[in-house]
């Protein structure tokens, strides 16, 4: 399965809350690319030493996505797939195995659109600077500008490691997939 890579590029005037929303798109369209069109094998090869493979990562991200949105910009309970973490913190990463290519591909894509809609919505409602419904603890309440640069970074990481597992697969290499 071929995911969406498209990048919507902002205009050069464009706004703070806009260039957030930029980035995490950008990510996360180089994010697909990497990991875009593989069958199950290629998606449960580790790359020793580590023990990570992109099928994890599809999964790893799908639940970042289902938390960020979810726990920390709604304010809600963890999502009930992910209840497993409670007892294995390293669930997201290797259950991924067990979950064919069209499973762990859908299952990302409908976590992306939902924050999507949530994000629009948030930050049509207080733009960046309005605070989440995560508290840290002794009041401490980030802003959305906060998760969303917290949220760029999870993915520029992870895309990096993507980046290199797919050279090795297959040779795909460059920074933003074909416009």
């Amino acid at each position: 399965m071929n995911l969406p890579t498209k990048i919507p590029f902002p205009g050069l005037d464009a706004g703070e809350a806009e260039m957030l929303v930029f980035g995490i798109e950008r990510s996360r369209a180089q994010f697909a690319w990497k990991v875009g069109g593989l069958d199950a094998e290629a998606l449960r090869r580790p790359f020793p030493p580590s023990a990570m493979t992109l099928g994890g990562l599809v999964k790893h991200l799908t639940r970042v996505e289902d938390e960020q949105r979810e726990v920390k910009w709604l304010g809600r309970p963890w999502p009930a797939v992910w209840r497993p973490l409670a007892d294995d913190p390293e669930w997201d990463w290797r259950s991924a195995a067990d979950d064919p290519p069209e499973v762990l591909y859908a299952g990302w894509l409908a976590a992306v659109e939902k924050s999507r809609a949530v994000l629009a919505e948030l930050l049509a409602d207080g733009g960046p600077d309005r605070p989440s419904a995560w508290d840290w603890g002794e009041g401490r309440t980030p802003t959305m500008r906060w998760l969303l640069v917290d949220l760029h970074e999870e993915y520029a990481r992870h895309t990096g490691h993507a980046d290199l597992f797919r050279e090795a697969i297959d040779g795909l290499v460059g920074e933003d997939p074909p416009q």
